[in-house]
């Protein structure tokens, strides 16, 4: 299992695309997420640019070697995974879904939004989730984290996260989330019933920055 994971939430034409850098740490026998790095691509950036820039990443230390790059293939997100392949950067798909279950197929996981979700409320309701002091961009996780709502259709039931203001984004929460997920899918995958958990107005509440 890789030290590290990075992030990647890949935007469309006006949406910014994020990447978050989490270090799998274990202290006193539990696993941690510490977040090292964010970064957001300015509006426009190509995706061979973007491309480039994390191939890089993956190849510079400490994360040679010792890193897996786990990418949103939602959306516009499966030809730049056909990029990073054809480079042979490692990687972990992922296809989010409005579903119930976590699925494995052929070309990657399908994770639905809420376990995406939860893992971060869980993580920070639990403190196990750390971020790096000087980060530039901690404030703009904060507030996305506070802007993150959870919306259900009281026709099917069925839950969905995003950003409630319009003009709000979600990318950097994206971002961090995917590779908070890896890493605890790898260590320890979440139970269903935890991703229940927080079907409630507000998904930021009593984590800690």
């Amino acid at each position: 299992m890789s030290r590290f994971c990075i992030g990647l939430d890949l935007g469309q034409a006006q949406d910014y695309t994020a990447i978050a850098v989490v270090e799998r740490v274990q202290e006193g026998g539990v696993w941690h997420c510490h977040l090292r790095h964010i970064e957001r691509f300015p509006l426009g950036t190509s995706y061979p640019a973007i491309v480039e820039r994390v191939t890089a990443m993956t190849k510079a230390e400490p994360f040679a070697r010792n890193v897996v790059l786990v990418v949103d293939k939602t959306g516009v997100g499966a030809p730049v995974v056909d990029m990073f392949e054809g480079v042979g950067v490692r990687l972990e798909a992922v296809t989010i879904t409005g579903g119930d279950t976590v699925t494995r197929e052929a070309d990657g996981y399908r994770v639905p939004k809420r376990d995406l979700v939860s893992v971060l409320q869980v993580l920070l309701q639990s403190e196990r989730l750390k971020i790096a002091a000087g980060l530039s961009l901690t404030k703009m996780l904060q507030a996305e984290l506070l802007n993150f709502k959870v919306k259900i259709n009281i026709q099917t039931a069925h839950d969905s996260y995003g950003a409630w203001r319009e003009g709000e984004h979600d990318d950097i929460v994206i971002a961090a989330a995917l590779a908070c997920w890896w890493v605890e899918h790898q260590a320890r995958p979440v139970p269903e019933a935890v991703a229940r958990l927080f079907h409630n107005a507000s998904f930021f509440s009593t984590g800690r920055f």
